[in-house]
Parts: structure tokens; C-alpha cells; sequence
């Protein structure tokens, strides 16, 4: 569904606010809106994604130390759209119990959240595609969630460099069912690619 600019302008910037952070599932709260998550790997730029997006500087706590996220923390975009930030994965530091728990986690969020619409599975564009991404992908894929790649902190490649990761992840999300087509560039420092995520999200707020 295409929405127009106004819309688009309203939903960002309109409140956005704080609704609470989950680190077992019965302790989510119910949800009427339709509901976007995030996930990727640990210091991938959630926190700073979700900051450029709603043009809020400390909404989504931004932290230097990969595996700080451990729970689910949900944003209420006014009355249209839910935020959900998902803790991260692949820090080699974390024990396998927590490993184990942040999977039992994230996927009977996955399999048991009734309004969530989509799943944005944000990359670092330096790394590409990790062996940890693709086994998130395969996850989506099992759960039958679609999911939008976005590659972050694009602003740290040239030209050439980008190129080249784009052809790379297109080619192996391919290969995935529940990928959708497109990939979105970001960077939140330089603010590349937010009035295209933004607009997709609003279509899903819209729709």
C-alpha cells in the first residue's frame, strides 16, 4: 500500500514513546498496532537505526558494548505503529545459556506475536552477510515471518565497496523464501536511507 509524504512526516514525527522492556515472553505486553521488529547482529546499530528513524536522539538506548541489549524493548510510534528492538546475537562473549535463551526467545516471539508485519534484519555493510546472519535468515524462513535486509553504516565503504556487498547479499538472499526483495542502504551517522525505511515502515502503519 503507498502512502503519501504527509502521512509519512506525520507518523515520524508525531510521539514516540517508551512501552516496556521484556526479557521473557509472557512479560511482553499485548499489542493492538501492527508491529515492526529489529534484529541483527550484536553492535549491528539497531539502537542508533531506531533513533535516526524516529529523529530522537536517546529513545533506543545506543551502547558501545556488543551484547548489552538482553531484552526486548517495545516503542509506540502514536497510534499507528509499534517498534520492537530485539536483543542482539553472534557476541562470542555471551554463554551458551544465554545463547540458548535469547533463541527460545526471539523464536517463540517470532512464532507467537500476533501483530507483528515484519521483521527488518539489519547487516553491518563492513561485514556483509556473517555465518550468524544467515542462521537468523534461516530462522525467519522457519517461522514464516518476511523480513527486510538493511545494511548499516554504509557510510564506511566507497562506492566500488558497496557495490560489491549489495550484489553479495542479493545474491544470497535469494535464496531465502521469506526475504523481500530490495535491499535498504543505511547509515544513521549520515542519515542515508532513512526516508526510504521510513516510508516503508508507514506503508505497513497504513496498510
Amino acid at each position: 500500500m503507498s502512502v503519501d509524504a504527509a502521512f509519512t512526516r506525520k507518523l515520524f514525527g508525531g510521539p514516540c514513546e517508551f512501552i516496556a522492556g521484556a526479557a521473557e515472553l509472557d512479560a511482553l505486553p499485548a499489542s493492538q498496532l501492527p508491529e515492526v521488529a529489529f534484529v541483527g547482529r550484536s553492535n549491528v546499530g539497531k539502537s542508533s537505526l531506531i533513533n535516526a528513524l524516529t529523529g530522537r536522539t536517546g529513545l533506543a538506548r545506543v551502547s558501545r558494548t556488543p551484547g548489552r541489549t538482553r531484552q526486548i524493548n517495545l516503542f509506540r510510534l502514536g497510534d499507528a505503529l509499534a517498534l520492537a528492538d530485539l536483543p542482539g546475537y553472534g557476541f562470542a562473549r555471551v554463554s551458551k545459556a544465554e545463547a540458548a535463551h535469547w533463541n527460545a526467545l526471539i523464536t517463540g516471539y517470532l512464532h507467537t506475536r500476533k501483530t507483528l508485519r515484519r521483521v527488518i534484519l539489519l547487516l553491518d555493510a563492513r561485514r556483509g552477510i556473517m555465518t550468524s546472519d544467515e542462521e537468523a535468515m534461516r530462522l525467519l524462513d522457519g517461522a514464516a515471518v518476511s523480513y527486510q535486509l538493511v545494511l548499516t553504516k554504509t557510510d564506511a565503504l566507497k562506492s566500488a565497496e558497496m557495490r560489491s556487498v549489495m550484489e553479495n547479499v542479493a545474491d544470497i538472499a535469494a535464496v531465502h523464501p521469506a526475504a523481500l526483495a530490495g535491499i535498504v542502504a543505511t547509515s544513521a551517522r549520515a542519515s542515508l536511507g532513512i526516508p526510504e525505511l521510513r516510508q516503508s515502515l508507514a506503508e505497513l502503519a497504513a496498510g
